[in-house]
């Protein structure tokens, strides 16, 4: 009978990014500096692993103060009342080198499912003695999906957001004893 081992996720060593269209002919890029998670896994190769994940709304960062201010507002994210994002994986499949995470993100009051790509970069111990597993996680959602319908239009007509959010997420999991 397999043991099940945890993982932790490292948050020195990892990061959350996010980038989106903006009037259409250049991104933006953000990030969440505040997050967790943890992963549990039976096999060796992480296939059917139990992923969950949060972040902190307020620790958003578009290097534009007035903007990360909109959108904690009521007008996206709402963090006063939802101060969290949170994903619960209900798949992780082998598709060849790569994975399929498959679960259910929740921002604000709407739950959706949404498949990510993982690619798994491989596990090494540090010098401290642990030993770390890294994965970068790539997808795209639809914002609106999720109740983040604010749209700007400028004087000309151009959107001012587009509605697919891109994430890149590289995160170092840290094996627990």
């Amino acid at each position: 009978m397999a043991t099940a081992t945890k993982w932790v996720l490292d948050p020195m060593h990892s990061e959350v990014q996010f980038k989106v269209k903006h009037l259409v002919i250049s991104t933006v890029t953000g990030a969440f500096k505040t997050f967790e998670g943890e992963l549990t896994t039976e096999s060796d190769d992480f296939e059917g692993a139990d992923v969950s994940f949060s972040l902190d709304v307020n620790s958003i960062d578009t290097n534009q103060e007035a903007r990360d201010g909109h959108l904690k507002s009521g007008e996206f994210f709402d963090a006063e009342t939802y101060p969290k994002i949170s994903f619960k994986s209900t798949s992780f499949t082998k598709d060849g080198d790569e994975y399929k995470l498959t679960g259910d993100l929740t921002i604000k009051d709407v739950t959706k499912p949404v498949t990510l790509d993982v690619e798994y970069g491989g596990v090494a111990g540090d010098f401290y003695g642990n030993t770390k597993a890294g994965f970068e996680v790539t997808g795209k959602i639809n914002r609106k999906d999720f109740g983040l319908v604010w749209d700007g239009v400028t004087e000309a007509g151009s959107v001012v957001l587009g509605s697919d959010i891109k994430l890149i997420i590289n995160v170092q999991f840290t094996k627990q004893a």
